[in-house]
């Protein structure tokens, strides 16, 4: 049995001075030997491995069947005894040699494959990492964690085998360790270890318990205030992964959060600490919610949403409006979204186009705002168009608490509606269903 590799436009007319007589592009057929195609995917072997049962795949289809439960030989369906798996040189050798043989038919030679990092080599790893946290050794600490995050760029099997072999926690310790001291005399081997935690996230529960002490939060704090744009984003990322019962109790969480919303690095650092003030606001338990929503209103929180708002994608545009909608829970931030004349437009534009969750936000700001003694606000209001988006929003569907906000509010606006001097009437109505069908 063999599989065809077809490749068209092997030959053109000026190949060798000589031209096609039919004009058209020839396709050639190259067949691959059976022995350097993997017996799972029937594709060619890029890093054959040996199995204990003698036979030899491509390593990502066989650990990918291992992976998903199998302990079977998928050729000979025996049990395996190991799951050790033997580089096949050979072969590889010989199915590069091939490709070379093949080149001028646009076969490309495999490259050779980097021994991928063994379980015992991360378990080892780590307990030196630690090691030399405990001794204060930051120079070794930095070369081991270096050791790390170059395993993990070779490949998505590395940075599997160092997840599952603990070494987000041994980071988690050393970079508590190290966040104990002057951060600045640490800063080096802190950034690092702060580089590396961000690509294991999710952290296991005892990694979010070691860095959720004062010293590593308030360590992730003073690289959010710093100036080195990619330190700044990882350590917002791994903020996002503390309890808030820890968050609450350090000093300058707020301010940060606040500060890297109004001075963005991107959408993923956006993201990030939009989750985490929503986290804040909405997990804290009795009194520290009140407090958190007082704090973030103080911070002028109100204004750097609604400018954020503007321009903001979908994500952050969820986020944005969540938030938005939990610091409107307090009387201090209802009055601040009051004031500011961005509030009713980009709320009300928001509607109906950014998505479902957006559109249950900005309904939920709007029912908070408007009160029935404003009339001068809910003139404004109808002006910009809120009447007619509430009634698609109601026609094409949402949410029951979404509806008996957005009912509530028809029935508030169309007591005023006589006395607003225009309506915007350029909404496209291809959303609503007529009544008769």
């Amino acid at each position: 049995m063999v599989l065809s590799w077809t490749r068209g436009r092997v030959f053109r007319r000026a190949r060798k001075g000589k031209e096609l007589s039919s004009g058209s592009d020839l396709e050639i057929e190259i067949a691959i030997p059976t022995h350097f195609r993997c017996p799972v995917t029937l594709d060619m072997m890029k890093d054959p491995v040996t199995m204990a049962t003698g036979i030899t795949y491509d390593r990502d289809s066989i650990e990918k069947w291992i992976e998903s439960g199998n302990r079977t030989c998928p050729v000979t369906k025996t049990e395996l005894t190991s799951f050790e798996m033997i580089p096949n040189h050979s072969i590889r050798r010989m199915i590069q040699d091939w490709c070379v043989e093949h080149r001028s038919h646009g076969i490309e030679r495999i490259p050779t494959p980097r021994i991928p990092v063994t379980p015992y080599e991360v378990t080892d790893t780590c307990t030196r990492i630690l090691s030399a946290a405990q001794h204060g050794d930051e120079n070794k600490c930095v070369e081991l964690v270096r050791k790390i995050k170059a395993w993990g760029k070779e490949s998505e099997r590395n940075k599997r085998c160092i997840v599952v072999n603990g070494a987000a926690l041994a980071l988690a310790n050393a970079f508590n360790i190290f966040s104990r001291g002057v951060v600045e005399k640490n800063v080096v081997v802190l950034d690092e270890i702060l580089g590396a935690l961000t690509w294991m996230r999710p952290l296991s529960e005892d990694g979010r318990s070691v860095l959720g002490s004062v010293s590593s939060i308030g360590c992730m704090v003073w690289f959010m205030n710093g100036k080195q744009l990619a330190t700044r984003q990882n350590a917002a990322l791994l903020l996002k992964e503390m309890r808030v019962e820890a968050l609450v109790k350090c000093e300058g969480v707020f301010e940060a959060l606040v500060n890297m919303v109004k001075e963005p690095v991107g959408n993923a650092s956006s993201k990030a600490c939009l989750s985490t003030i929503f986290k804040l606001l909405v997990n804290s338990s009795g009194s520290n919610r009140g407090v958190a929503r007082e704090r973030f209103v103080e911070l002028g929180l109100v204004s750097v949403l609604l400018e954020l708002l503007v321009d903001a994608e979908r994500g952050v545009c969820e986020k944005a409006l969540g938030v938005l909608d939990c610091l409107c829970d307090c009387k201090q931030g209802v009055e601040m979204a009051k004031s500011n004349a961005l509030t009713l437009p980009l709320v009300i534009k928001k509607l109906l186009r950014v998505s479902e969750l957006s559109s249950s936000f900005a309904v939920s700001v709007l029912w908070k705002v408007c009160d029935k003694t404003e009339e001068g606000v809910l003139i404004e209001a109808l002006q910009i168009g809120v009447f007619h988006k509430l009634l698609v929003l109601l026609q094409v569907g949402c949410a029951e608490g979404t509806k008996e906000k957005a009912t509530e509010l028809l029935k508030l606006f169309n007591g005023c509606r006589s006395k607003a001097e225009c309506v915007d009437s350029s909404l496209d109505f291809k959303h609503l269903k007529n009544p008769s069908n």
